[in-house]
C-alpha cells in the first residue's frame, strides 16, 4: 500500500507580507504613490516678504553677527510651504539678503552654483569677480557665474544690502553642487567692460567662449532707461532682458534676469508658465494675483511666482520689478510651456 503524501500546499502570503518584503528589498509599489498619474491643478503657493517686516530684521542681523563669525551675513528667504524647510525660496531658486557694514569684507571662494546680487540699499561696496572689480550701487545687478572666484569688500560709509539669488536647489537636486574656499588661483584673464560698450559689436573671446556673460555688472541707470523705452509685450508689461552680449542668451546658463515695467493703473493679461521666478519690487506698488492668492506689494518687497499658477499683475502707480527665473533653463530642456489669456 502506497504511503500517504503528507505535503500540503504552501500558505498564501498576505498583501502586507508581500509589501514588507518589497520594502526590505527597497522596492515601492507605484500604485500606492499619491503622485502616480496625478492631474495637477494650479501650482505651489506664492509668498510675499514685505520690506517693512524684513528691514528691522536686517538691523538685528547687523547687530548680532559679523562676517568674521558667520562667514557671510545672509538671511535666506525660505518658502514656508517647502517640505522640511528645504531652504529654497521657490522651485529651483534660492534667494537671500546679504549685508555688509563699512570696512567689512567676505573672503574669496567659488562654487558650481550660479549667483547674482541685486543691490537694494547703500553703495560703496564692490564684488570682485575673477579679479574684475564691480562697484555696487542701488539697482545694479552683479553676477557671479558658476566656478568664478568672487569676494565682497565694502569701503563705503553706510551699510549695504543686496538680494542674492542662486540656482542652488537645482544643483543640490542634480548632485552637482561643489564649493572651494580661497585664496583664488588660476584666475582667468577677463576683458574689460569697455570692450562690450559698442552696440551690436563684440570682441572675439576665444573658442569656446564662456557659457556666461563676460560682463559681470549691469548698472541700474542703463537698465532703467532701457525698460522705459521698451514696447509693451504680449502680457501688456514692458520688459527688457539682461543678456550675455556674446550669445544674446541669459547672463548665466541656469538663471534668466529681466526688468519689468507695469504702467500705472494697468493690469497685465493673465498667463501661466512652467518656470519659476522671484521678484524684487524696485519701485512702485500694486497687486499680483497668483493662483488663489492675492499679493499686495510695494517698493523693496520680494515675492515668489511658482510654476503652474495663473498670474496677473496690476500697478497702482508705475512699477518696476526685477525678476530672476529658471525660464531659459527649462526652455533648453524643452520643458517650458506658457499660456496667455485664453490661449
Amino acid at each position: 500500500m502506497a504511503a500517504t503524501d503528507q505535503r500540503t500546499a504552501p500558505r498564501e502570503k498576505s498583501y502586507e507580507e508581500v509589501r514588507k518584503a518589497w520594502e526590505q528589498a527597497n522596492l515601492r509599489p507605484l500604485w500606492e504613490s499619491v503622485l502616480a498619474h496625478k492631474v495637477r491643478e494650479g501650482g505651489p503657493k506664492p509668498h510675499l516678504w514685505p520690506w517693512r517686516v524684513l528691514r528691522p530684521l536686517v538691523d538685528d542681523a547687523m547687530r548680532v553677527t559679523s562676517p568674521t563669525a558667520v562667514e557671510r551675513r545672509v538671511l535666506t528667504l525660505t518658502d514656508p510651504e517647502a517640505a522640511g524647510g528645504a531652504g529654497s525660496t521657490t522651485t529651483n531658486l534660492a534667494t537671500g539678503l546679504q549685508i555688509l557694514l563699512p570696512g567689512e569684507s567676505a573672503r574669496p571662494h567659488r562654487h558650481t552654483m550660479n549667483a547674482l546680487r541685486f543691490v537694494i540699499e547703500g553703495k560703496g561696496a564692490a564684488t570682485i569677480v575673477d579679479g574684475k572689480s564691480c562697484p555696487m550701487e542701488e539697482g545694479d545687478l552683479v553676477i557671479t557665474p558658476g566656478w568664478t572666484w568672487h569676494e565682497h569688500v565694502h569701503k563705503g560709509s553706510a551699510p549695504i544690502i543686496w538680494m542674492d539669488a542662486l540656482d542652488a536647489p537645482l544643483h543640490r537636486y542634480l548632485g552637482t553642487d561643489a564649493f572651494e574656499p580661497g585664496p583664488a588661483h588660476d584666475v582667468p584673464d577677463c576683458a574689460d567692460d569697455d570692450a562690450f560698450a559698442f552696440p551690436n559689436i563684440v570682441p572675439e573671446l576665444g573658442d569656446p567662449a564662456p557659457s556666461f556673460s563676460p560682463v559681470f555688472r549691469y548698472p541700474w541707470a542703463a537698465a532703467s532707461a532701457a525698460v522705459r523705452k521698451a514696447p509693451r509685450g504680449k502680457d501688456g508689461a514692458r520688459r527688457v532682458r539682461y543678456i550675455n552680449p556674446i550669445t544674446g542668451g541669459p547672463v548665466m546658463a541656469l538663471m534668466d534676469c529681466h526688468l519689468t515695467q507695469i504702467d500705472g493703473k494697468t493690469e497685465t493679461i493673465r498667463y501661466r508658465t512652467t518656470s519659476n521666478a522671484v521678484c524684487f519690487v524696485v519701485e512702485g506698488k500694486g497687486t499680483s494675483q497668483v493662483g488663489e492668492d492675492t499679493l499686495k506689494w510695494e517698493a523693496k518687497d520680494i515675492f515668489s511666482l511658482p510654476h503652474g499658477n495663473w498670474i496677473t499683475h496690476r500697478a497702482d502707480e508705475r512699477a518696476t520689478i526685477f525678476v530672476v527665473s529658471d525660464r531659459d533653463a527649462l526652455r533648453r530642456l524643452d520643458l517650458l510651456k506658457e499660456q496667455y489669456g485664453n490661449e
